[in-house]
Formats: structure tokens, sequence, C-alpha cells
């Protein structure tokens, strides 16, 4: 990937002090670590983002099912699945 842009920030002189002596430690250039850690910080966002888009989608189908009538309250769920925990651990019992 081409090196085109240039970026500038301030911050304290202690953590920069204290970054270009890790990099150096590391024996590698900070701008390097500076790319990766931005990197993946993009990454990390756009996967928050990815989540976030699921989970609304999830919630979005969830509400049109109950609108429709279509799904199930909390407690029809519950004794369902109480239902087949007994199952399990009666079959379990005798194996």
């Amino acid at each position: 990937m081409s090196k085109q842009a240039v970026f500038t920030m301030k911050l304290e002189s202690e953590l920069r002090a204290e970054f270009m002596a890790a990099a150096e430690a590391a024996h590698r250039p900070a701008s390097q670590i500076v790319r990766e850690l931005m990197r993946d910080y993009v990454q990390r966002r756009r996967e928050t983002r990815e989540y976030d888009e699921f989970l609304r989608r999830k919630v979005e189908t969830a509400r049109t099912s109950m609108h429709a009538n279509s799904g199930r309250d909390n407690d029809e769920v519950e004794a369902e699945f109480a239902a087949r925990r007994e199952r399990l651990l009666t079959g379990a019992d005798k194996t």
C-alpha cells in the first residue's frame, strides 16, 4: 500500500518518549506501529458496526414476528426448554 499521506498529531511529550522507547526496544519503526494500531482500530470499529447491524436485523425480525402473532412469548419458550432439559436429564440417568 502506498504511503502518501502525512498524519500529524499532538500528544503529551511523556507519552511520545515512552512510545518511541518502546518502539526502539521492539526494533520497529514508530510509524509502523502506529499504522498497525490504526488498522486494528478501524477493523474493531468495522466489526462493531457489523455486529450492531446483525443485532438490529435480529431484533427487527423478532418484532415483525411478534406483531404478526407468529412468535412465542417468554413463558412458552421457558416451558418448552424446561421440558427439553427434563427429557435430557431423564435420558442421561438411563445410560
